[in-house]
């Protein structure tokens, strides 16, 4: 049996920090680790349920074991080789999983990407990684042909739905392959997958990580879903498998915990949906990104859910939400932090602290974390620095996938002597060492001589009855340096207009300080936001460019 770190229940923070311990071993595959042991142990147990167009199919571990060696097979007669980079083009489904796990169990490299990718973003990651295969449907296949000439590396494009546009049928590769294959024999520090960044600040860079990575977020997912798994833990996202927040967030930890995992394709968030599918498949567990939160808290008399747990991460809740969440779900909402780079490093547990609102939590156990100043020293309990993660850790990437300057502008030397990786983000630490997001390094604002971060702002206006969303920026000023401008998505029946804009300044003016209240309020139908729901302020302040 493969070594693996266990999070036993604890009863407090600085115990479950204090008795974990990192299991090394010489074997790590992620594949094996999530769905083969089960497949030998207990191959009739559930572990997906796909839920489609076509109707709702139940998968055991054995079936989805036996069709990922079919791929792997598939891909060894396509000449793929470990360490080559394998690409996942789908929504959430049964087959999307098949490729992840055929692929790592090749020894190979996964490389998902979002379907709502469009042609240039699709050539940019195709091209940098080099894949030499993919996997897509029909819906993507015109987007892929259309670029195919210029991906000299792709030499296999595989079809859902059957050959076609030059693909051939993923089912037939299948068809023809053994269903059994021989795990790569791969180590802690052999890469598994290149995830590139949502693209928030420059253009996107893979981040490559190893089979590690795995750990890391199993122990989190311990703390973040209140120490599943549990009898009867169902676990559902609708965060897309191609982001960090999908797969290593949701999918792989309850796969590794053998909890049924659902797979539904939602191709536009529907909160009315989401509460509804809770309800009918009797999830306990579930990953909700702030956006997809703050969408559902206008849902009117929405269906009863029995959710044990809930996860939340990418954006600041604050007590508005998490009140909410409360009256909703009959529970507090952990949120927890991490990034494409380093994820599930600071988390909440409602059992082991008590948690505070606007606050990250507190570091994961396995992960140390700080806040930096400039010079590299750490910052003073309640001074703004740049949030950092000391190296190495578990859930740390290699390397920028092609960039090694990049991968090199993310670390410095800080406390201890100690090797740390730059988040991007400004955060503090309270007494109690909890830490609080501020904002990205590139969104504070500068407004009459005080560093404002605009998430508090944000939070502040969510919870207004009117607003659905906003977004804050700092707009150049000749007088204040920066003017705080703010965005809004208006709540559904809200009407925006003059009175209205007024009023939203007078709630951060009262709620928070004269300050931090905006000199206007702009309504917008949408909000340009990152595929994992984050808010581009950066687009926001495009908008603003003569």
């Amino acid at each position: 049996m493969i070594a693996f770190p266990e999070m036993p229940e604890a009863a407090s923070w600085a115990e479950a920090r204090s008795a974990f311990r990192w299991a090394p071993s010489a074997r790590y595959n992620i594949a094996d680790l999530i769905c083969g042991r089960w497949a030998e142990a207990a191959p009739e147990r559930t572990a997906l349920i796909a839920i489609g167009a076509e109707g709702r199919r139940v998968w055991t571990f054995r079936e989805l074991w036996r069709a990922s060696a079919r791929f792997a097979n598939a891909l060894e007669a396509a000449g793929v080789e470990a360490g080559d980079r394998v690409a996942v083009l789908l929504p959430q489904s049964a087959e999307a999983l098949v490729v992840w796990l055929g692929a790592i169990r090749r020894g190979a490299v996964i490389c998902p990407l979002f379907t709502l990718f469009g042609e240039e973003a699709l050539e940019y990651r195709l091209r940098d990684s080099g894949a030499k295969a993919l996997v897509t449907d029909a819906a993507n296949m015109p987007k892929v042909a259309a670029i195919r000439e210029r991906l000299p590396d792709l030499r296999a494009i595989w079809r859902v739905e059957g050959p076609g546009d030059g693909a051939e049928g993923f089912a037939d590769a299948l068809a023809r392959a053994k269903d059994e294959a021989p795990v790569a024999p791969t180590g802690p520090d052999d890469p598994a997958l290149l995830s590139y960044t949502s693209g928030t600040t420059g253009p996107p860079k893979g981040a490559l990580h190893a089979q590690r990575v795995l750990a890391a977020h199993v122990t989190g997912a311990r703390i973040a879903y209140d120490f599943l798994p549990h009898e009867g833990d169902v676990m559902w996202t609708p965060s897309d498998w191609a982001w960090m927040g999908g797969s290593m967030n949701a999918m792989a930890p309850a796969l590794f915990h053998g909890v049924p995992l659902i797979a539904h394709r939602m191709a536009k968030f529907d909160p009315e949906r989401a509460f509804a599918l809770m309800a009918e498949e009797g999830v306990r567990l579930a990953f909700l990104a702030p956006t997809a939160l703050k969408l559902m808290r206008r849902v009117p008399n929405p269906a009863k859910t029995r959710l044990r747990a809930l996860g939340s991460a990418g954006e600041s809740l604050g007590a508005e939400t998490l009140n909410w969440g409360r009256e909703a779900f009959g529970l507090t909402i952990h949120e927890f932090y991490g990034q494409t780079e380093c994820n599930m490093v600071i988390g909440n547990n409602t059992r082991l602290m008590n948690p505070k609102p606007g606050a990250m939590g507190l570091a994961m156990p396995g992960h140390d974390v700080a806040v930096l100043r400039p010079d590299g020293a750490e910052a003073r309990i309640g001074e703004v620095g740049e949030l950092a993660v000391a190296a190495p850790d578990f859930g740390m990437f290699l390397r920028y996938w092609n960039q090694p300057e990049k991968t090199a502008e993310r670390f410095v030397e800080g406390p201890g002597g100690r090797r740390w990786m730059l988040t991007g983000d400004e955060a503090s630490r309270d007494p109690e060492g909890r830490f609080r997001f501020e904002s990205r390094t590139d969104d504070v604002i500068t407004s009459s001589g005080y560093r404002v971060g605009p998430t508090e702002i944000e939070e502040c206006l969510a919870g207004h009855p009117a607003v659905a969303v906003a977004a804050v920026i700092g707009a150049p000023d000749p007088v204040r340096t920066e003017a705080i401008r703010a965005f809004v998505k208006l709540a559904p029946g809200a009407e925006g207009g003059d009175r209205i804009a007024a009023a939203l300044i007078a709630h951060v003016r009262l709620r928070l300080s004269p300050h931090l209240a905006p000199v206007s309020v702009d309504f917008v139908e949408e909000l340009p936001m990152t595929a994992t729901g984050k808010i581009m302020r950066r687009e926001l302040r495009a908008r603003l460019s003569p």
